[in-house]
């Protein structure tokens, strides 16, 4: 072995960690945008959350193992795996939404479509966070700021629903309805906390 090659051998490991996270947002962004779509009454996108959720896990796992390699990152550890977590919670509790929905064998309504809508907003806005993690800390607050912007619409929507339910004589119906608008909140709950996460990693790193 010569000289350059030692040398090259003792470097330490520099991954793209950055680059990881914004290509797990990319393919949950996918994701949500077919849940979306399933939403809007496209039952055919359910595979294509399905599959986005597993290419998702992937790229969640192969970030984790970088971050355990990695000599430095351009975010504290810490961080750089909530904010992977966040991202694997929102698509799994969207695939889990479409699962519930089948099993119960009911179709998502309008309040469904409208909340998966607005979480297909707020990823678009937490990709735009993602892009200004290592440079502009306002560009990147200023984006989750929009997300929580929808996500709180979201739980306007969720309120709104679980209150119309009071109006429907059909057991079955408020039950499996309930279930659905109790998962959307959750993937509600999930998407802001990337966004706190955002600020909190933006905030450390100024």
């Amino acid at each position: 072995m010569g000289a350059s090659e030692k040398r090259r051998w003792f470097l330490p490991d520099t991954p793209d960690l950055l680059g990881m996270l914004r290509e797990q947002i990319d393919v949950t962004a996918d994701g949500v945008s077919a849940f979306a779509a399933w939403a809007q009454g496209d039952a055919q996108r359910a595979d294509d959350v399905r599959d986005s959720e597993h290419a998702a896990d992937i790229l969640k796992k192969r970030l984790i193992n970088s971050v355990r390699d990695a000599f430095t990152t351009p975010l504290e550890p810490e961080d750089l795996f909530e904010l992977s977590h966040g991202l694997d919670e929102v698509l799994n509790h969207a695939k889990n939404v479409v699962r519930e929905a089948e099993v119960m064998n009911v179709a998502p309504d309008q309040a469904v479509a409208e909340m998966a809508a607005l979480v297909d907003a707020g990823i678009g806005h937490l990709k735009v966070a993602f892009e200004h993690l290592s440079g502009d800390g306002n560009e990147a607050t200023t984006a989750a700021n929009a997300a929580v912007k929808t996500q709180r619409n979201l739980e306007r929507v969720y309120r709104h629903a679980m209150s119309d339910l009071m109006q429907d004589e059909d057991l079955r119906s408020v039950i499996s309805r309930q279930e659905l608008y109790r998962r959307m909140s959750r993937i509600g709950e999930e998407l802001l906390a990337v966004a706190d996460r955002v600020w909190y990693s933006t905030v450390k790193e100024a």
